[in-house]
This record gives C-alpha cells, structure tokens and sequence, in this order.
C-alpha cells in the first residue's frame, strides 16, 4: 500500500513535470524576438515568462569598434558567451580578453562594460534571474531586419544619456559613464 506521503510526493512530481513541459520552446537560427538596441542587433531567445523567472537569453550581435557604456545591475548575475569576434571586458578593476568559446561571468552589483575589438561579434547574454528583456524592449525598437542597426554619426547627447539613465534604473541598473579608457 502507498503511504500518503508517497503519494502526495508522486502528485507533485508529476505537477513539476507537466508545468516544465508546458513550458518547452524551441527558436530556430534567426527567430525570436529581434531589437535594435543601443546600436547593436539583440534577439531575446528565453524570457521571464518562458523559463518561470529563472533566466533571460539574449542573442546580441555588435559591430567592431562598438562600446558599452560602463554599467550595474543591481538586481541580476550577467554571464557572457562569445560565439564570434574578438572583444574586451571590464568586470569590476578586472580587463579581459575574449574570444570564441569565451565565457565571463559579471556578478550583480559589480560594474562592467565590453568593446569589440575585431568583429562582427555575436555573443550571448544570460542574465540570472530574469527580466532584464524587459529593459532591452523598452530601451529598444523593433528591428526593421536582422542585421547591426545604422550606427549614429555621434554619440548620445545628454538628453538620450538621461532618457536611457531613466530607463535603466526603472529596471534596476546604472549607467556609469563609458567604459574604462573611453
């Protein structure tokens, strides 16, 4: 005879198990949801809603010679893979060089920013735990196609600066100034 404990253990597996496969998705190269955002092409493969919270996957793909600015986040861990390109990462006093098959981890609360040395680069983001896509939406607009948006004549006047300061603290991240020797 099966115990109630058992049971009840069994029900909440087989609970687990139907909501984990409710939740299954699959994106073929090129699909997802496509931004041009602060001149790079970022396509959100797994968001807040698809993986419970847990994680949010951005596929970025930026042009050589791009920087980011110098940023926290203070509510999500950032990891970085590096699919294609060579690039430059400031994590906290820390310079790194990448590569393909590089990975870098950036802990919340800890500023970073990246170059792209030698590109095209494609990388991905992982952003632990999820809603960061929440600000690349916003920040962003829809991609017209899936390539490196135009890049600006000049960089942001102060005007932009403070609408994309405003935007990322909604979201709880710093915009700190450029990245390091900018």
């Amino acid at each position: 005879m099966v115990s109630s404990q058992e049971q009840a253990s069994k029900e909440v597996l087989a609970n687990a198990e139907a909501d984990a496969a409710s939740r299954t998705f699959a994106y073929e190269p090129g699909e997802g949801e496509a931004l041009w955002w602060i001149g790079m092409l970022a396509t959100i493969k797994a968001t807040a809603e698809q993986t419970g919270g847990q994680y949010t996957l951005v596929e970025i793909l930026a042009p050589e010679g791009f920087a980011s600015p110098l940023h926290v986040h203070h509510f999500e861990d950032e990891g970085f893979y590096i699919l294609e390109g060579e690039m430059t990462f400031y994590v906290g006093d820390q310079t790194i060089k990448a590569q393909p098959g590089s990975f870098l981890f950036g802990p919340k609360e800890v500023p970073h920013a990246f170059t792209v040395d030698s590109g095209p680069a494609r990388l991905l983001f992982v952003l632990s735990p999820a809603g960061f896509e929440d600000l690349v939406r916003e920040m962003g607009e829809p991609a017209r196609e899936l390539t490196i948006p135009p890049q600006p004549e000049a960089p942001p006047d102060e005007a932009e600066m403070q609408r994309m300061a405003a935007i990322a603290a909604r979201h709880g991240n710093e915009i700190l100034g450029p990245p390091p020797g900018q």
